[in-house]
């Protein structure tokens, strides 16, 4: 889906469907009401625009906003939150956007590669790498205590870094029979998820589940083909965090 914005605040996402950062620069523009154009990129040939915008790491996704380039997912959300007010998504208290920032990126950095690893493990990794993830979600589980949403009774820029959890990796676990995020392990964390895709902006981000397990390639399929899959969606490898 694709809208355009007006001269006066033109508004571009460079991105690709699967990528989770690319998701969640989407919410977040769906959250402010940012008419933008999306720009579906081919990973495997990436256009001479991404190359332009991105030199460093030539990746996506990448947000023009008046002929300006933001790269890397972080970056642009706190972007899109300095430049367009309305419905923020990080707190005005500094020290409770501190915290918001610091929860970010424990998802980013720490919950999101745990998961990832578990998603590629071979069968003697698997219960080391399940481990490690449930330790991490075990933290998250405690930090979203009774909250909807992690800022509180909104979305806010935890939850939608979160998107990967809450909609991709649940979807892929589903697919390969994995038994990592449960309902019986983490009922407040599986609450929130059910919570944050069925929010209006975000369910407008998704894609249909049975498109997302079609393009994902089963784990057996051999180290060729996972590193392939890697660079399409540009993730960390399975063994880095």
């Amino acid at each position: 889906m694709s809208s355009r914005g007006s001269k006066m605040e033109e508004v571009k996402l460079f991105g690709y469907w699967v990528s989770p950062f690319c998701r969640s620069v989407e919410i977040a523009l769906k959250i402010k009401g940012i008419q933008y154009e999306y720009i579906e990129e081919d990973l495997t040939n990436k256009s001479p625009q991404l190359l332009q915008y991105n030199p460093v790491y030539k990746k996506i996704p990448v947000l023009l906003h008046n002929g300006k380039p933001i790269v890397e997912s972080m970056v642009i959300l706190e972007y899109i939150d300095e430049t367009w007010k309305n419905n923020p998504i990080l707190p005005k208290d500094p020290f409770e956007k501190a915290r918001a920032r610091f929860w970010a990126n424990f998802v980013d950095q720490k919950c999101f590669p745990a998961l990832w690893k578990t998603i590629w493990s071979t069968s003697e990794q698997y219960e080391q790498n399940k481990a490690e993830a449930l330790e991490r979600l075990t933290v998250l589980e405690n930090e979203l205590g009774g909250k909807r949403f992690f800022g509180g009774d909104s979305i806010g820029m935890v939850d939608i870094v979160a998107n990967f959890i809450g909609f991709s990796f649940r979807t892929i676990q589903e697919a390969l029979k994995l038994d990592v995020f449960t309902e019986d392990n983490f009922p407040k964390l599986w609450e929130w998820a059910e919570n944050f895709v069925n929010c209006s902006p975000v369910k407008k981000c998704l894609p249909p589940q049975d498109k997302l397990i079609a393009n994902f390639p089963p784990a057996y399929m051999g180290k060729t083909l996972v590193s392939s899959f890697q660079s399409r969606l540009q993730l960390p490898p399975p063994g880095g965090c």
